[in-house]
């Protein structure tokens, strides 16, 4: 099957950041965000949406990404601030956060998804599937997927019973099985329905 295109901006002549985010629906971790500006001319044969590529090819795009893209950041909004905010204002949130940490300020901004909460006033479009669409989300995705599963490796050392180092947080049914046998830790998401029966924790 042929890949499909993506593009490579949508609006032309225009410094245009696309912006991104991973881990929405996960039980533990932050959410992250990533904003990128790629030249105009940036050409990539393997890049498109990060949930289409492999780990290993996501990791091999990275540094592609991160040194031919006229400006990235990737933030990131803990577990604590999903619990007060709700996870879409903190998909938000981790966004506009990236965005504002560009080295270089965007006069647009893509977004993938059909909402958004600006704290700027650089004008936006929202795009449904964006990062099978364009080249600057696809990038963003990338960024924020994988920097956010470097930090779910990261605590899986510290708690090694939920399978972060495989489910990356998400509720897999190893990872509920480890709520269940040894509760909850500073990373889960109190908010989030963590077990599939309503089982009381002891937090």
């Amino acid at each position: 099957m042929k890949k499909t295109q993506l593009l490579p901006f949508h609006k032309k002549d225009t410094i245009e950041a696309g912006c991104d985010e991973a881990g929405r629906g996960c039980l533990a971790g932050p959410v992250f965000a990533a904003a990128v500006i790629l030249p105009p001319d940036f050409k990539n044969d393997l890049l498109n949406d990060s949930k289409k590529l492999t780990e290993k090819q996501r990791y091999k795009l990275r540094p592609i990404i991160e040194k031919e893209a006229l400006a990235w950041a990737v933030e990131a909004v803990t577990n604590e601030e999903i619990d007060k905010i709700n996870i879409l204002n903190a998909s938000f949130t981790a966004m506009n956060r990236a965005v504002k940490k560009l080295k270089i300020k965007p006069e647009h901004l893509l977004i993938d998804g059909n909402r958004f909460r600006p704290q700027t006033n650089i004008p936006y479009t929202c795009m449904i599937k964006g990062d099978g669409r364009f080249l600057s989300i696809a990038a963003a995705s990338i960024l924020a997927k994988t920097y956010r599963d470097d930090f779910m490796q990261q605590i899986h050392n510290e708690f090694p019973y939920y399978d972060w180092d495989r489910n990356k947080g998400y509720p897999t049914k190893k990872h509920r099985e480890g709520i269940k046998k040894y509760g909850v830790t500073k990373y889960h998401r109190m908010t989030f329905r963590l077990l599939n029966e309503q089982l009381k924790l002891n937090i």
